[in-house]
């Protein structure tokens, strides 16, 4: 874990050479931003969700103050050049996931190059994978002329396996948790997963990926653990959370509980699926079919999202669920009542919903929840 917390400060030193070697940069806002047409053109991806509260500041200055925390971080970091991997990007793709941030994204053009892709508003729609795939088509010819590259099919599939190999390795990860007492804290998790987006060797994050897979089995064998027998297993499900917001999984922890799993995107969402790598198959269309089942609370409707929730609370057997909406955040904090739904009618488990920022003014009140939701867990155990 000592080298997932390094691996941020480690990377920017190996993105300095390789820009001054002339590789180029893409910085990614979403999931349904296609890493493997990145990969394909020779170049870095790279995330720039902020997920800290210190430019948000700096961001209030030009946009509105009720706006969701994550937009306002990601774009303080950037204009005020905080952001190194926003600094190093040659190309910025966004997507338009929520009205905050395709707003946002017009602001941002007079920083960098972007290209925006249009998301059907439903999956399941007919035409959504054609409309799809013809945004990446829009995409993949938007690179080849920032960038100076041909993106080739052959190109394609092998990004297409590389990104596969990495998801695979996550998750493996991700579900030596389903054993009971879980061998990861949330917290130690949660870094893993986040961390590993800022490698800049793809195929040295997931060596390092399968190294601490390795390191946890061994610590499975000697019965290590670092919770008790009996810890309430909780499921963190709603807006994506990283290093910088993750005061609600400090607090389930602290508080006696045992964050197993997240369900949302910077966890199990987008490793529940693969690309096809059939080599008979157009690897564009590939990368739109996978890319456009994510379970995002942008679509409509979003059943996949509750049938993904209902098999990872039977597979980390699962004593309650938290459904975390960060302030503004309206597509997932309407969804919050469907997830209680849900989760009560199907499961009668506690599911406790908790909307904030990344802030910590209100601390002692999320303490205050988080605690007696906590103890209600203990009970049902008892």
């Amino acid at each position: 874990m000592k080298i997932f917390d390094d691996l941020r400060g480690q990377n920017m030193v190996v993105l300095e050479n390789a820009k001054q070697s002339g590789r180029k940069v893409v910085g990614m806002y979403c999931a349904y931003c296609p890493q493997e047409l990145v990969l394909a053109a020779g170049a870095i991806p790279v995330s720039l969700c902020g997920t800290r509260d210190e430019p948000i500041a700096d961001a209030e200055k030009v946009l509105p103050r009720n706006l969701c925390p994550l937009i306002k971080s990601s774009f303080g970091f950037a204009i005020t050049g905080k952001c190194p991997y926003f600094y190093f990007s040659d190309f910025v793709v966004g997507e338009t996931t929520c009205d905050g941030k395709k707003k946002m994204f017009e602001l941002l053009k007079q920083y960098k190059p972007m290209h925006i892709m249009h998301l059907p508003q439903g999956a399941d729609r007919p035409g959504a994978l054609s409309w799809w795939k013809e945004e990446l088509l829009l995409l993949k010819e938007r690179l080849e002329e920032e960038l100076g590259v041909t993106i080739s099919d052959d190109n394609l599939r092998e990004a297409v396996k590389l990104a596969n190999s990495e998801q695979r390795a996550v998750k493996e990860l991700h579900e030596l948790n389903k054993l009971d007492p879980a061998p990861l804290s949330g917290l130690d998790l949660l870094t893993a997963t986040f961390m590993k987006g800022f490698n800049v060797n793809r195929f040295e994050g997931i060596a390092l990926v399968n190294r601490l897979i390795d390191e946890v089995k061994e610590v499975i064998e000697r019965g290590g653990s670092p919770f008790r027998a009996g810890t309430p297993r909780i499921l963190l499900t709603g807006c994506p959370v990283g290093i910088g917001s993750e005061k609600v999984i400090r607090l389930l922890e602290e508080g006696g509980g045992s964050v197993v799993c997240f369900e949302s995107c910077s966890g199990y969402k987008t490793l529940a699926m693969l690309t096809d790598e059939d080599e008979r198959r157009d690897p564009l269309e590939a990368i739109a079919e996978r890319s456009l089942k994510i379970p995002c609370s942008c679509m409509t409707p979003n059943e996949g999202r509750l049938e993904l929730l209902g098999r990872m609370i039977r597979e980390y057997r699962v004593d309650g669920v938290v459904d975390l909406t960060w302030q503004a955040c309206h597509t997932y904090n309407i969804e919050a009542e469907l997830v209680r739904g849900y989760v009560r009618d199907n499961f009668d488990i506690p599911c406790l919903h908790l909307e904030t920022d990344y802030s910590n003014s209100d601390l002692q009140q999320l303490k205050t929840r988080v605690t007696a939701f906590i103890e209600l867990l203990d009970k049902r155990w008892t």
